[in-house]
């Protein structure tokens, strides 16, 4: 009796290690998503859903990449969005708060899992959002070509209208505060320079040469050449855009340091090429995205190292 429960012992013994050494073998690595291991056994939970194995391991990859794209998306949705989202619904279908708990109820479904389910939506689109706007990629090449396409387009139907723009020719002095000179120290160095300037006793060109710290514009006694505003510090644009002709800035600060500036000349260029690349930019960047967002998950695709892994 005691042997055949010992016999009986070994015998389940044997069938587990056996059960356990099948399953260790079946269990393997047959992707990887940025080095991200997909095991075989994520393949098959995903086998009752899919006619083939092929169609499961990239349902299973797509899954993977949508879950890290939240995770690493950092967005969060707030009680009060999903909230007006549903004050929203309600409005728009013309019932009450009680309506829509009866409406509900009747499905079986409890207003915590809808209000779950409605910021999961709202999750999903904000990440969708994020994740096309990262995978679209314009070729340069290809904005040039449709630009000019526009171009010739606009002059042959006689609906072409000549952009143009202000542009300016400036000069400034650029000190930058350091351990030893402060702000206050910065600026008042600025309205010394400015004061001998407009006393006579030094050109605007020697006291950037002697003092500003813009290196290249500089050697060109502080000439910046022609630009748009717009192409500079935002707080330095402003200053151009407000300085009257000839006349020395008061000192003012940018995230470069503290400056003055002067206006020495003013044009008007022609931008009808630079608006018409902005149109076609927007155009290809808006036509992809568009493409991406029917599936935006090809999006993650594309931003993903993906390497098949075979058993053979």
């Amino acid at each position: 009796m005691k042997f055949s429960f010992v016999k009986s012992s070994l015998i389940t013994l044997v069938t587990l290690l056996a059960t356990n050494q099948f399953a260790m073998a079946q269990e393997r690595v047959v992707a990887l998503v940025d080095d991200h291991m997909i095991m075989e056994s994520q393949v098959k939970r995903h086998m009752n859903r899919h006619s083939n194995h092929q169609k499961a391991l990239e349902a299973t990859i797509d899954d993977y990449l949508i879950q890290k794209a939240v995770k690493d998306s950092g967005v969060h949705i707030e009680y009060q969005q999903v909230n007006q989202v549903i004050e929203n619904i309600i409005a728009q279908n013309g019932i009450t708060y009680g309506q829509l708990l009866d409406a509900l109820d009747y499905q079986g479904i409890s207003f915590t899992d809808y209000a779950q389910k409605i910021s999961d939506q709202m999750l999903m689109d904000q990440v969708r959002q994020v994740t096309i706007g990262k995978s679209v990629k314009v070729d340069p090449k290809d904005v040039q070509a449709l630009a000019k396409q526009m171009l010739e387009k606009a002059k042959t139907k006689g609906s072409l209208k000549n952009a143009t723009a202000k542009q300016y020719r400036i000069s400034h002095i650029l000190i930058k505060t350091n351990p030893i000179l402060n702000d206050a120290q910065a600026k008042q160095k600025l309205m010394d320079l400015k004061a001998k300037i407009n006393a006579g006793s030094i050109t605007f060109e020697k006291a950037a040469e002697e003092n500003s710290l813009d290196y290249i514009s500089a050697a060109d006694g502080g000439d910046l050449g022609w630009n748009f505003p717009d192409v500079y510090d935002p707080r330095f644009a402003k200053r151009i855009k407000s300085s009257k002709l000839g006349v020395i800035s008061a000192p003012f600060q940018s995230k470069f340091g503290w400056h003055i500036l002067k206006v020495t000349d003013t044009r008007q260029k022609d931008t009808t090429k630079e608006v018409y690349l902005q149109k076609a930019y927007r155009q290809l960047f808006e036509k992809q995205a568009r493409e991406y967002s029917k599936d935006w998950v090809k999006a993650l695709r594309k931003n993903a190292r993906i390497e098949y892994i075979s058993d053979k």
